[in-house]
Formats: structure tokens, C-alpha cells, sequence
């Protein structure tokens, strides 16, 4: 038995790390935390200082006994969880449950797999830090107490089933926040003007603008006419030196904001890729709010710099962090070698590497330089002058590697705006041949909606969560059905557009699709509700001062600077007292609005939240009256935003269109969205059809296409059992049999197979043991 026992959190970092270490050691995986709180109400006893009440889950206590018995037999246990306070609260966790003892228990931390940086940890132990330890546990205790609490205040004046978290709150806060700012912007139009100008004999063509916007477009109108016989001349010409630095190397928020542009990877897919890369050696720790390099880092990327590029591309940088609350001395995310420009694994792992590579490297670069040219331009006729901005690139520096985006260049992509083009050769005084002119009507532009990536940005910059916090926060957001991600199609927008043509202003109407949404964050209406009831109720939870603040008191306990026991009971003592109050006198929260009165039955129609989501009734229940008329919100319908005409026409739904094979065609909205019942079979309308739209015609014409779509798809069916077919799928032909799908084995054909041949596939595929699913260590 080895002399050495190393724990740590996940079986690849195991794997990993046990490459480096001899036959002395033996080095296991916990599979993350080996325990939590008891799920009952007396998971904490706060009376008694907090102390909390744990139990080893069904599926870890066989992780457990092997633990223990390695342990027994070890003479020393090396705890290697990860190094920020969740790590250090794991290791506590081992050695409370496995029954440890400080004589021969050490822990150790490393930013790195790689084999120095475990032999150095190794060479310099630590006893467990329980500042850490009480950092954590004081954010698990506060957040299961406000879970606990506030849950069932909303399930009785909302509706069952609900929850609510602390940090989870503010995020959906911020997002219906938003989406209200949205719903009140009222887009204001003003002409902008853009000239195409050429020069003498080479007739090299560019652009120009005038700075101010018509927001009159008789004023468009006049300025267009008014050119129409001036002289352009170039009144002033500007050069001027310029750069830009490259942006400091990743933090988690950065990496998941720039994955997010870059690499279309949701936040916790990027996390998880992350991971995998640090377990198998690649990259430094993956949860950091630090910018920072150690000098090791520092050097190598020098190196390779230098042998890479150039001494010319090389420029030492040290970065500060500036966020306040920066947990630990943690290294920024960066590869683990520099030399290795990419790595193995799926395409999504070697995508974000290269990326991680390309951020580090950069940083360490020299800043790319410009030439940025402004030329003024006269007009004879007006006392206005257009301006061209040119940019030349002189070196490219760390733009030879790497370019960060921005949330405003994704939102900007489809804008009018030139960019700072390259000018051909121009001097003072110069006349210039006017080529085309005109006047577009543009719109001011409501405030941006959150991606993953910008709310992350955003709950960093007001010191809310941490950097281990921010993806589950997200994905519980959109679990619990407060928030939904999701495309959303633009609404076609007309606008002017004013040319002058020979002299005269010719005016035009053209149109634009406005307010298409890719992948972004939407509160639901159960999630609008839930928040304004909290922000009534229980502000300080939702308050983000309040929240920031229980943020930078976890930091201090983890300081060793504030005791995590007062810090709970400074916060828990009157949240409590809110919640009964809240429980005794709140009136019960359904979103509820009046919309208007039906024109045909002259009744009160208005919307609100049911059991089984938002929905508009007609008329009011009364005993021994006529019961009212229901219908269900569609997607994209919000109560806060729908109108009398748009509830209305939810009734029109189901609508009979006709009869077809004799039998009659229906138009309804379900679950998965519009569709025709026909003869008991369910059609989906095409996306963009509105189901309003359809008649007899085009519902015939859909049923057709999903029949011919249908026997497309079909190669083979049997009269033995009408359940068991052959069909052609994404992969090539399968056997459908059921509910269950069976590969069809190489080397034989799919049209050969009898109903027995199907049958023995089926049956064998059905005893087939199955595969367990792939377990991942991952924090909760």
C-alpha cells in the first residue's frame, strides 16, 4: 500500500496528476463534495451558533468508505482540492468526515497541474484554513436560510413550487429591470447624412459625414438641396499618431464574456470546457477574479514571444487586479505552457484554448500602432462641414495574435456607422468631386438586452457573486423558469431615404427588420411577478448595495477579519421578522391586469398568472352565471406588455379552416407551439406561419408536405407490427422500434432487413445494458 494518500476533487485532475507523482502515492477523487446539509428545516440550528447539520449522500458513500479505508491505511493524506474557498471548504469536509487527524494530514494548493507545480506544492504543506472555511460556510448558511424561508412565503402568496436564492434574485432583478427600461424606450428617428466623394485623376473614392443629424426632414431635404450646385473642398487635414494596448489576460468573468462573443458557448459550457482543460494540465485555475502572471508565466511568455514573433512584439506588462473584492492571490486563467499554441481534444476544448492562448500571449505584446487621419470638408453653400476619418495600420503588435470584442460591437454589427476607413492621398485645399449624396433615416436604439456573458458582466461590476458563483446563478435563473433564453424574430420598420440625383432630391421609402434578438436573456411573466413581490417585500434581497455588501463581509471573514457566526446573525435576525410580517399581511401576488372591455360580450378582460402559467380571461366568475373564457399567453407575450387587440385575438384560436379526406381540419396553439389536428394527428405550422392566417388551402398543403416529409423519411414498415420500422435519420438508416431506436449494424443493408432481423436487433439493443452516464466533479 502506498505510503501516500492525495485527494482531490475530480478523477481526470486524479488521473492527471498521478502521472507525476511515484508509486508512493495513491491518488483518488471525491467527485466533488462528499456531503451537504440535511435537506430538513433542521439542516441549521441557529440558536446554537449556526452549527449546521451534514449527511453523506446515498451516491457518495461508497467514495466515502473507500476514502476512509485508504486513509486508514496511508501514513499521510494530502488534501489537493482546489485552492479558493470552496476547495478549502471540500478539504475541511474530508477531514471532518473521513475522521483525519492534523499529526498526518496536510493540505496543499496548486493554480496548475503540471508536475513542478505539484512537487512544489508538496514541498510546502498547510494546515487547513478555517477563515476560508467559515467564508464558505457562512455563504452556504445565509443561502440556504433565504432559501429555506423565502420559498414558501411564495408559495403561498403566488403560487407552489416556487423558489427563491440571494444572489439568483438580484440576477432576474436586473434582467426584468432591463426589459422594462425596453418596453418604455420610445425610438427617436433623424436623418444622417453621408457624401461619397472621388478625387482628380485617379478617382480613388471615399466616404465622408456630417457630424449633426436632421431630426426635421425638411431640414434633410433643404441641406441635400442646397449642395446640389456647391464647391467641396478640403478645409483641414489632421494626422495623427495613435495605439492600442491589448486588454490583461483572463479572468473567469472575461473568459466567459469573450467565449460567449467570440465562441457562441454559453456561460456554462465555457466553465465546463474550462475545467477540462485545468484538470488535464492545460490552463491555470479556471475560477479567479485575478489579472495577475507570476513571473514563471511572465518568463515563458517572453520566450515565446520572442522566438515566435520577434524582440520587436515583445512588451513586458504587469497587471494589477482592481476588483475589490478579489478573492485569494490567484493567477489569471492562462495556458500552463506557452509553447503550445494548441492542444488535443474536441474542437470546442482546442477553440477555447487557443483562445486563452491568444488572450495570455497577447498581453505580453507590444501595442499595435496607427495613423489616424481627419479630413474636413467644406461646403460652398453652407457653413457645415463633412468629415472623413481614415485609419492606417503601422504595426500590428499584439494584433498579430488576438483582438477583444465588446458587447457594443455585437450589438453595433448591423448599424449604418462606417468605420474608420483607409483615406487616399488628400492635401488642404484640394477640391473633390462630389459622387453621391444622401440622407438616411435612422433610430435611436433601445438599451441593450442582457446576453449571458453582459449579465455576467454586469453582477462583477456591482460586486455581486463571485467568479465560482456566476454560471450556476445563470443556469438556475433559467431552470427555476424566471428567465428564458431565446431568439426572438425583429418587426419590419419603415424609413426615409432622401438621394440627390442630378440635382434633385429624390425621396424614398424602404424597410428594415428591427429588434431581432439572438440568445438573449427574457424574464417570464412568473419571474417579473416573483421579483416585484420580493422587491415590495424583502428589498434588502434584492437591493444590490445589500448584496454587493454581503459579498465584501464574506471577504472579510475569509480575512479573518469579521466572525462568520455575528456577521449571520447581524443579517438573519431582521430578514426573519420580514418574512412573518410578509407571511401575515401581504396580499397574494398574481401579476394581475385589466386590459378593457370585450366589444362583443361587453366584459372585463384581463390577464394574470395561473397554475399553469400567464393567461386572459373574459368576464369574471360568478356563481350560477356563465363561466368566463380563458386562453393562454403565446410565446413572446408578456402580461406587462399585451394589449386589449392582442388578447382578443387569442380567442380566435382553435378555429376551425375546413374539412379535408373528410374529416375536419383544426388550427390551435399548444405546448410546442401552433399546429393543424386532423383526423388525430397533430401537424406543426412552418415557423412564421401565423396560425391566424391559415384557411382550408394552406392547411391541406401542410398536411401533404409532413406526409411526403413522413414517407421521405420511411424505407421500410411491416404489417407484423405497424411500431417497428426502418427509417432514414441525421446519421443514416435506424431501426425504430417503439420508443426505442437501434443502430443498424456495418455491413448491413437497411431495405434487406426482414421484420425477424429488426425483431433480434431490437431485442438484443433492449437487454443491452446501459451505459452510465459520464460524472463529472462538479461543485454544487
Amino acid at each position: 500500500m502506498a505510503k501516500n494518500l492525495l485527494i482531490v476533487e475530480s478523477p481526470a485532475k486524479a488521473k492527471t496528476i498521478e502521472g507525476y507523482l511515484g508509486k508512493d502515492f495513491t491518488v483518488k477523487s471525491s467527485y466533488g463534495h462528499i456531503r451537504d446539509l440535511v435537506k430538513s428545516e433542521d439542516a441549521i440550528d441557529i440558536a446554537n451558533g449556526f452549527t449546521q447539520k451534514y449527511e453523506v449522500p446515498a451516491d457518495k458513500k461508497q467514495v466515502v468508505n473507500e476514502l476512509k479505508k485508504l486513509a486508514k491505511e496511508a501514513d499521510i493524506i494530502w488534501l489537493a482540492s482546489d485552492e479558493d474557498r470552496e476547495g478549502e471548504a471540500i478539504s475541511w469536509h474530508l477531514f471532518e468526515t473521513l475522521g483525519l487527524k492534523d499529526a498526518n494530514t496536510r493540505r496543499i494548493v496548486f493554480h496548475e497541474i503540471t508536475k513542478p507545480a505539484i512537487l512544489k506544492a508538496i514541498e510546502s504543506p498547510r494546515k487547513i484554513d478555517y477563515n476560508l472555511v467559515n467564508a464558505q460556510q457562512a455563504r452556504r448558511v445565509l443561502d440556504r436560510l433565504v432559501g429555506f424561508e423565502l420559498s414558501p412565503v411564495l408559495w403561498k402568496k403566488i403560487k407552489p413550487s416556487l423558489s427563491a436564492g440571494r444572489v439568483q434574485s438580484v440576477a432576474v432583478r436586473l434582467i426584468v429591470e432591463r426589459e422594462r427600461e425596453i418596453n418604455k424606450f420610445k425610438p427617436e428617428a433623424a436623418y444622417r447624412v453621408v457624401a461619397v466623394f472621388t478625387t482628380g485623376k485617379n478617382r480613388e473614392v471615399f466616404k465622408a459625414e456630417l457630424p449633426t443629424r436632421f431630426v426635421q426632414q425638411s431640414d434633410a431635404e433643404k441641406f441635400l438641396n442646397d449642395c446640389a450646385d456647391a464647391i467641396f473642398n478640403i478645409s483641414s487635414l489632421e494626422t495623427k499618431p495613435s495605439k492600442r494596448a491589448p486588454a490583461a489576460p483572463f479572468t473567469t468573468s472575461t473568459l466567459q464574456q469573450e467565449a460567449s462573443r467570440k465562441l457562441g458557448f454559453s456561460v456554462s459550457r465555457t466553465m465546463s470546457l474550462a475545467q477540462r482543460l485545468y484538470e488535464s494540465g492545460k490552463i491555470t485555475y479556471m475560477r479567479t477574479d485575478s489579472v495577475n502572471l507570476s513571473d514563471t508565466a511572465l518568463d515563458a511568455a517572453a520566450k515565446e514571444i520572442n522566438s515566435a514573433f520577434g524582440e520587436k512584439y515583445y512588451q513586458f506588462r504587469k497587471y494589477k487586479t482592481k476588483s475589490a473584492g478579489a478573492q485569494e492571490a490567484h493567477e489569471a486563467i492562462r495556458p500552463t505552457y506557452f509553447n503550445h499554441h494548441t492542444t488535443d481534444g474536441d474542437s470546442a476544448e482546442v477553440r477555447l484554448y487557443e483562445l486563452i492562448w491568444k488572450r495570455s500571449i497577447a498581453s505580453q505584446m507590444s501595442e499595435a500602432l496607427f495613423e489616424k487621419t481627419t479630413a474636413k470638408i467644406s461646403i460652398s453653400t453652407r457653413k457645415d462641414e463633412l468629415v472623413a476619418n481614415g485609419e492606417v495600420l503601422r504595426f500590428d503588435g499584439f494584433l498579430k495574435v488576438y483582438l477583444e470584442s465588446s458587447d457594443e460591437e455585437e450589438e453595433n454589427k448591423n448599424d449604418h456607422n462606417s468605420e474608420n476607413a483607409i483615406l487616399p492621398p488628400l492635401t488642404k485645399g484640394q477640391q473633390l468631386n462630389l459622387r453621391d449624396l444622401n440622407a438616411t433615416e435612422r433610430f435611436t436604439r433601445p438599451p441593450a438586452r442582457n446576453t449571458e456573458a453582459s449579465l455576467v458582466k454586469k453582477l462583477e461590476e456591482l460586486g455581486i457573486g463571485r467568479p465560482s458563483t456566476y454560471a450556476p446563478t445563470i443556469s438556475t435563473i433559467q431552470n427555476r423558469g424566471y428567465v428564458v433564453k431565446e431568439d426572438r424574430e425583429g418587426k419590419t420598420r419603415n424609413y426615409h431615404v432622401l438621394t440627390l440625383i442630378n440635382k434633385k432630391v429624390v425621396k424614398e421609402q424602404k424597410s428594415e427588420i428591427t429588434g431581432a434578438e439572438k440568445a438573449k436573456l427574457f424574464p417570464t411573466d412568473i419571474g417579473v411577478v416573483v421579483n416585484d413581490f420580493l422587491v415590495q417585500h424583502f428589498n434588502g434581497i434584492v437591493d444590490y448595495h445589500f448584496t454587493a455588501g454581503v459579498e465584501k463581509k464574506f471577504d472579510e471573514i475569509a480575512q479573518g477579519l469579521e466572525d462568520w457566526t455575528k456577521m449571520l446573525h447581524k443579517f438573519y435576525e431582521p430578514f426573519h421578522q420580514e418574512v412573518e410580517e410578509t407571511i401575515k399581511t401581504a396580499d397574494k401576488a398574481r401579476g394581475e391586469r385589466d386590459l378593457g372591455i370585450d366589444p362583443k360580450s361587453d366584459k372585463k378582460v384581463s390577464v394574470r398568472i395561473g397554475r399553469y402559467g400567464p393567461f386572459v380571461q373574459i368576464g369574471e366568475a360568478v356563481e350560477g352565471e356563465e363561466k368566463p373564457a380563458y386562453a393562454s399567453l403565446r410565446a413572446g407575450q408578456m402580461i406587462e406588455t399585451i394589449t386589449l387587440e392582442e388578447a382578443l385575438e387569442l380567442f380566435k384560436l382553435p378555429k376551425k379552416i375546413g374539412v379535408f379526406e373528410d374529416k375536419e381540419m383544426t388550427v390551435a396553439i399548444g405546448k410546442f407551439g401552433p399546429y393543424i389536428r386532423h383526423n388525430s394527428m397533430f401537424y406543426s405550422l412552418p415557423k412564421g406561419v401565423d396560425p391566424l392566417d391559415v384557411d382550408e388551402k394552406a392547411g391541406i398543403e401542410i398536411i401533404e408536405n409532413k406526409r411526403q416529409a413522413d414517407a421521405d423519411k420511411l424505407i421500410k414498415s411491416f404489417k407484423e407490427d405497424p411500431e417497428m420500422r426502418i427509417e432514414n435519420g441525421r446519421w443514416g438508416p435506424y431501426i425504430k422500434s417503439g420508443k426505442l431506436n437501434v443502430k443498424i449494424p456495418k455491413g448491413k443493408e437497411a431495405a434487406e432487413l426482414t421484420y425477424e432481423d429488426c425483431k433480434v436487433l431490437a431485442d438484443a439493443a433492449e437487454k443491452e445494458p446501459k451505459k452510465p452516464a459520464k460524472k463529472f466533479a462538479k461543485k454544487k
